[in-house]
């Protein structure tokens, strides 16, 4: 049985704080439990004290709550592991993609960690509140009740510093975790195992070919629409930079003013040349014909690609 140092058990006043995404997640989880003023007990009893011990036996979680009785309630917490099977097709898929293993190295939560475990058809975290098992000695029938969830709370806090202790709660700790990844390499290289590199995107090596698509379109299946106020590429970015001139007050507003005309002009004529695409080409007030010249990067295909917001493959 594998016991590990005991976990921070108390909260500061401000909580948690800003967290990264993993703690976040986890936390969505007991926040959306419907009996919110039994969460409100929970948070101040995390914050308070109450929880005086949590620790890991194996693939649990135990701790000790002080409620209103003389004698703290025990809490067990659990999530289902994985079998070996399971892991093997988890480690399989890790074991190809040494940004996971880099980035885990590193204390932090791969963001794509699920597609690993998609392998296996299981999960690394829970999808809702009751995939969370739980027990408690107190005499409130509910689960989670407040003493459970108080260290629900205090385990998020325990993700931000460790993200190898949601693998642990499936059954598998930070140490077996990367000496089976080790196993793995060290085999595909005895072996001579190589994954073979995705091949290379024809963009790459010709980027104007990243703005057009030459493929015929169903028209039924396009959509054209000018862009809504406020999201043209300016009113993304937010405010600019500008440096200040006393002497021209006004120059910052004017720049602005011609920077969003522009855009705007550029494109409505990216929603000529789109409408043009696959129709009779109708003469500009210049006397060309629109989107006319195939060698333009700002031709037919790069029309659409504007107007619908689409970056086509060749």
């Amino acid at each position: 049985m594998t016991v590990t140092p005991a976990i921070t058990t108390q909260l500061g006043q401000q909580g948690l704080g800003q967290q990264p995404w993993w703690v976040v997640h986890w936390m969505e989880l007991i926040n959306s439990y419907r009996y919110k003023k039994r969460l409100e007990r929970a948070w101040d009893y995390a914050r308070s004290g109450n929880v005086l011990s949590i620790r890991f036996e194996g693939r649990r979680v135990h701790a000790r709550v002080q409620g209103s009785e003389k004698d703290p309630y025990k809490v067990k917490l659990w999530l289902d592991v994985l079998n070996d099977e399971d892991w093997g097709y988890v480690l399989e898929a890790l074991s190809q993609k040494a940004r996971w293993s880099a980035q885990l190295l590193a204390g932090i939560m791969p963001e794509d960690i699920e597609r690993a475990f998609a392998a296996s058809g299981k999960r690394l975290f829970p999808f809702k509140l009751q995939e969370v098992r739980s027990e408690c000695s107190c005499p409130d029938k509910a689960n989670p009740c407040k003493h459970t969830s108080a260290v629900y709370y205090l385990m998020g806090d325990r993700f931000s510093e460790d993200p190898f202790v949601l693998f642990q709660l499936r059954g598998r700790t930070r140490s077996q975790l990367l000496a089976d990844l080790a196993a793995r390499r060290r085999e595909g290289s005895v072996n001579g195992i190589s994954h073979a590199p995705h091949p290379l995107h024809a963009a790459i090596g010709d980027p104007v070919r990243w703005w057009r698509y030459d493929a015929a379109l169903d028209p039924d299946l396009v959509v054209i629409t000018p862009a809504l106020e406020g999201e043209l590429g300016l009113d993304g970015a937010g405010p600019l930079p500008l440096a200040i001139d006393p002497r021209f007050p006004d120059a910052n507003q004017q720049f602005l003013q011609r920077l969003h005309h522009q855009g705007t002009t550029m494109g409505q004529l990216a929603m000529v040349r789109a409408m043009a695409t696959g129709t009779e080409r109708e003469p500009s007030a210049d006397g060309h014909a629109v989107g006319s010249d195939p060698g333009s990067s700002a031709g037919s295909g790069a029309g659409v690609a504007a107007a619908t917001g689409n970056r086509g493959a060749p």
